[in-house]
């Protein structure tokens, strides 16, 4: 059986150990650490591999949950807000969290909500994406037929509301099924990279940077978002090289 391993991080210790008690009673999910602190996990988790959840509270002294969110999306497969409050729906949408639980919630609607993010499918389907280099995926512009695409053929994946169109060398693919979905299906390949909320990138065919602004070999252009800008950072500077300066 696959364990996920997950994070709590809630400024309430009873809100933890509740917490505990119903992970407990899931055979797939562990705790790995929890944090009362969310300064703490912030410097921790940045530090840290990723995990396959975080259960995060919102209302939090020093720093929201909202907040801390933005910082550490990328460290976990799944984020999932535990608050008492019902008006932060559109902020958890934003940094693109997988579920909304209210407190106080029962423990048959914790395991639902569990057995939604992992269901028994999804370790074969990720590992299937590390070794294989294709997936299928149904074209809606071609009366659903089924399309072969070589993960080292997409550009890029745009966002259209409740579908993504697939950029390829030769064609544009629009299937059922929504940007985070499919990144979190590419994540394990390593090929892609997401610097803007409505794309995620090939690597390999970004064609010329000018600025903010990424140009891909199609003629694709991609203005890195805010909230991305660090990552993005981060991706340019390992990349650059420059000449020395002389002594």
């Amino acid at each position: 059986m696959n364990i996920n391993k997950c994070i709590i991080i809630d400024d309430e210790p009873y809100a933890i150990e509740g917490l505990k008690n119903y992970i407990g009673s899931i055979p797939n999910l562990s705790v790995f650490k929890s944090y009362t602190d969310p300064v703490q996990a912030l410097i921790e988790l940045a530090a840290s591999d990723m995990v396959d959840l975080i259960l995060l509270d919102i209302d939090m002294p020093k720093i929201t949950g909202i907040e801390l969110s933005r910082e550490i999306r990328q460290k976990t497969r799944k984020l999932v807000f535990t608050t008492s409050y019902t008006q932060y729906g559109y902020q958890a949408f934003e940094v693109e969290a997988d579920a909304y639980l209210l407190k106080p919630y029962t423990l048959s609607k914790f395991a639902a909500t569990i057995s939604k993010l992992f269901p028994k499918e999804e370790k074969f389907r990720l590992e299937g994406n590390v070794t294989d280099d294709y997936f299928f995926v149904k074209n809606k512009d071609d009366h659903l037929k089924i399309v072969k695409i070589r993960y080292d053929e997409v550009i890029a994946v745009e966002s259209k509301q409740n579908y993504v169109m697939i950029h390829t060398p030769t064609k544009k693919v629009l299937t059922y099924m929504s940007l985070t979905e499919i990144s979190k299906i590419f994540r394990p390949v390593r090929k892609f990279e997401q610097f803007q909320r409505s794309f995620i990138i090939g690597k390999d065919h970004i064609d010329s940077i000018d600025g903010n602004t990424i140009k891909m070999v199609n003629g694709l252009q991609i203005t890195v978002g805010e909230y991305f800008r660090k990552d993005f950072s981060t991706f340019l500077s390992e990349k650059l090289i420059k000449a020395r300066r002389k002594e």
